[in-house]
């Protein structure tokens, strides 16, 4: 899917800022009448003060008045979405022209010309919900529970340990284009064997009808490099795309009929080469090692909400400490992250927001015992529809971008248990038919899910896993933690000589602040304790290609006996205050090469 722009023949109209709000019952042909208002984008729950209202499950309504702006008969209008979680229905007027589930992808609704004719103001109204069961990514336990008064109150149990924010999370966009327009364009290229000439292959998808179209190819300077033939561009001299050093092309795209352009847009992309061999991760054909994070979308105030400065000095801090990538743990992040990543060199790897595919995850960490729900995962989960439309709408999304060099299938699923592989096979080669990079695809394993138990490895082309030894096993044992992850990657790599492996997530939660002589957890001293232990471990394992933290900062969690308000297991605070260990990470990061090590 195209991101919105201004170009010559396409307006972009920022619809951010205060609409009308309401949580419950209502009916989208009557105004909201209320006196609430709330932010867009933001999450609803950290803006909204009462607790019963921030822990609040089921519909909740947006409405605002847009100005009609001037479109021709060779134009329409069209209502664009960066994401609204988890589900959402939009009316135009009363009328209903548009749906659509999931949380975290864009959307768009064409606005039929009936309803705007002759009119100056437009009511939009948006009817969303954040219900969570097991039919939906993420996964969630939704029941209905009788309070003391005797009122039932829904209410969801994560199956995912953080926080279900829920609202218009990304821009919304009032967009005039042409009728005849370009709905979407594929990129991707081939090098030569030198990597020092391109060629460029063109995809693309117009709507209406059209005599020619012509895509040029820009470099940095504002020069023309290449024209297309035959849906092709060869390139010379070609600029790579690498780690920390990005170089964006520019696709600059007319759709011509009767000799006049009728529609114009500009799409940026850059040129590299990622493949997997020998237990080694290649970019442009040389060894790359993962320094970063597993992160979350999590501020203060905007809740999941986009908030650009502060995607910004995330990346900026992640480049002071000697970082090179981020996986967007557990759902797609924003187009505007996405963007700021391929534009700045920062690697990711790309994650659609299965999440929860383990049927007894809430129970294990649940010390107060809400949840009751047993039995093999995958008799259970109704999520394969879900699942494959997230992964559908992330390639549509994302395809182009150079950062993204890995796609994960999910995140900490049960692929211990029977039917795993069943699940899992159909899903992992359905991101191979879509992405024409053929990117390596991964699956986020779990600790339960060790070497001799998991029975999905084989279909991947990266082992990922996520191991917290001297936390969640061995918890305050240092000692035993290390004999325990040592064993268990020289296990992985003997099984998989061929595979390399990255750990995804590995870390302690630490209080800033809590100090001790001795190995105490959640002191400083304990977290510095624990990532000296766990480096040394994997710089004695040959195939392991990358460390990505365990969390970059401290994030906002469902309520259980385990967070001290939230998760802590961040290197900064959440409001991004650097723990002890940062110095550290450091030193070692800036020493450590994002190519060429482990040769």
């Amino acid at each position: 899917m195209l991101y919105p722009k201004n170009t010559k023949t396409r307006t972009s109209i920022d619809l951010n800022g205060v609409w009308n709000f309401q949580l419950g019952e209502h009916f989208a042909e009557k105004r909201l009448e209320g006196k609430e208002v709330m932010v867009v984008p933001s999450s609803f729950n950290d803006v909204i003060v009462d607790n019963d209202k921030r822990n609040y499950i089921g519909d909740f309504w947006y409405e605002r008045q847009i100005a009609v702006p001037d479109v021709d008969e060779n134009q329409e209008l069209v209502l664009r979405f960066g994401s609204v979680t988890h589900r959402a229905t939009v009316y135009v007027e009363g009328y209903q022209i548009g749906e659509h589930i999931g949380g975290f992808t864009p959307f768009e609704c064409v606005i039929p010309a009936k309803l705007y004719d002759g009119k100056s103001h437009l009511r939009v109204t948006i009817q969303a919900n954040n219900k969570l069961d097991f039919s939906t990514l993420p996964v969630g336990n939704y029941v209905e529970e009788k309070q003391v008064d005797g009122t039932i109150r829904s209410k969801v149990y994560e199956n995912f340990d953080f926080f279900n924010y829920a609202g218009i999370h990304r821009p919304v966009k009032l967009i005039i284009r042409p009728k005849t327009h370009l709905q979407d364009i594929t990129i991707f290229s081939d090098l030569s064997d030198d990597l020092s000439e391109a060629t460029v292959h063109f995809e693309y998808q117009i709507e209406g009808d059209y005599d020619e179209l012509k895509i040029d190819i820009i470099d940095e300077m504002g020069q023309v490099v290449a024209e297309m033939e035959n849906n092709q561009a060869i390139i010379s001299d070609v600029h790579l795309w690498e780690v920390l050093n990005a170089y964006l092309y520019t696709a600059r795209i007319h759709i011509i009929k009767s000799g006049k352009t009728i529609d114009c847009y500009e799409e940026e992309f850059g040129i590299r080469k990622v493949r997997v061999a020998n237990g080694q991760f290649l970019i442009n054909e040389k060894p790359f090692y993962f320094k970063g994070f597993g992160k979350h979308e999590d501020t203060y105030i905007n809740g999941r909400g986009l908030n650009e400065a502060a995607n910004l000095m995330d990346l900026n801090l992640l480049k002071e400490i000697g970082a090179n990538s981020f996986r967007t743990s557990h759902y797609p992040y924003s187009e505007e992250m996405m963007r700021l990543a391929d534009r700045l060199g920062i690697v990711v790897i790309d994650e659609v927001p299965a999440v929860g595919l383990f049927q007894n995850f809430n129970a294990a960490l649940d010390l107060m015992n809400q949840t009751t729900a047993k039995g093999n995962t995958w008799d259970n989960m109704e999520t394969h529809q879900a699942h494959e439309q997230v992964i559908r709408e992330l390639v549509a999304r994302d395809k182009n971008y150079a950062c993204v060099v890995m796609w994960v299938v999910a995140n900490e699923p049960a692929s211990h248990e029977k039917g795993a592989k069943d699940y899992f096979e159909p899903l992992i080669k359905l991101y191979k038919t879509l992405d024409p990079q053929q990117r390596p695809v991964t699956l986020v394993n779990i600790m339960n899910a060790g070497p001799h138990e998991d029975e999905v490895a084989d279909l991947l082309d990266v082992l990922c896993l996520n191991r917290y030894y001297g936390w969640y096993k061995n918890h305050g044992d240092l000692a035993k933690a290390e004999v325990g992850l040592r064993e268990e990657l020289l296990a992985w790599q003997k099984k998989y000589p061929e595979k390399p492996i990255v750990m995804t997530e590995y870390g302690a939660d630490t209080l800033p602040g809590l100090h001790s002589m001795w190995e105490i957890p959640y002191t400083e001293e304990y977290q510095m304790g624990y990532y000296e232990m766990s480096h040394k471990v994997f710089d004695e394992i040959s195939h392991l290609v990358g460390e990505q933290v365990w969390n970059f900062a401290d994030f906002e969690t469902n309520v259980m006996l385990i967070r001290v308000k939230g998760n802590h297991k961040g290197l900064f605070s959440r409001n991004r205050e650097p723990k002890q260990v940062v110095r550290s990470f450091k030193k070692r990061w800036t020493e450590i090469p994002n190519y060429g090590y482990k040769q």
